[in-house]
């Protein structure tokens, strides 16, 4: 109902196609060359870069595949049309059975994406959260006009963000964090964890969440601080990020 009270010539008709598609992700280093045995398609970088989308021959089916990634490497999602998902799948398995290709589910999932800084809808990022104060500023074209909430933005980015979420890793490697843990600055609470989880690739576990301070959240700020995660009524050693723990410059995401 947003979407359509949003659109002034009611022209746009929506198909909900769920039940339509099944979606397989490719995902890791060994993606490319796993999916390169399957089509005949070209999916070098210069050929299929980082966000690009098409339709590609795989197997018996034609699918959608998008290079994209919520693991933080690189990768491809399939949408397959649901009558050929099973054959789909068949072949990327044992296509990949040499290159050690494993089954992952979605708490594999959440704490990968956690170490490279991916927001979750409804945990990290809500109705009550600007990009600005997610960190996702950069995702927002502030040259185009007319968009809902960019008169808003446009003031929030003029003052000092009084709110941003920050992530984290601990130094110690035994606590875990599950979220909602008290977020500490110099001894003072400023926030909680919004998601949390152990990263198998950093060694510790790894965490975001939104810090308020009225004199503004900037890298001086996070930089400057003491920080410490509450778990369990007992406060650990924090390192505090704005930018991703791991792959900051998405070198393996869009090689």
């Amino acid at each position: 109902d947003w979407i359509r009270r949003g659109i002034k010539t009611g022209r746009v008709a929506f198909t909900d196609v769920t039940s339509a598609f099944t979606v397989l992700g490719v995902m890791g280093p060994r993606s490319r060359d796993l999916l390169s045995r399957l089509t005949g398609a070209d999916l070098s970088n210069e050929a299929f870069p980082f966000g690009a989308a098409r339709e590609i021959e795989l197997g018996y089916a034609t699918v959608r595949a998008t290079r994209i990634t919520y693991v933080g490497e690189l990768g491809w999602e399939l949408y397959v049309p649901t009558e050929f998902a099973q054959g789909v799948y068949d072949v990327v398995v044992a296509a990949g059975e040499d290159l050690g290709l494993r089954h992952a589910g979605y708490h594999a999932m959440d704490s990968l994406r956690m170490e490279k800084g991916y927001r979750s809808w409804g945990h990290d990022i809500g109705g009550d959260d600007t990009p600005l104060e997610a960190g996702l500023g950069f995702a927002v074209a502030f040259t185009k006009n007319g968009f809902v909430g960019r008169e808003a933005l446009l003031r929030q980015r003029e003052a000092p963000l009084a709110r941003r979420l920050v992530m984290f890793t601990l130094h110690d490697p035994e606590p875990l964090l599950l979220g909602d843990e008290p977020i500490w600055r110099d001894g003072t609470l400023v926030g909680r964890i919004t998601s949390g989880a152990y990263g198998h690739t950093l060694g510790r576990a790894v965490g975001m969440g939104y810090v308020a301070h009225p004199g503004g959240v900037d890298a001086t700020f996070v930089r400057a601080g003491h920080w410490e995660l509450e778990i369990a009524t007992v406060r650990f050693v924090a390192i505090a990020w704005l930018e991703p723990p791991y792959d900051p410059k998405s070198a393996r995401v869009r090689g």
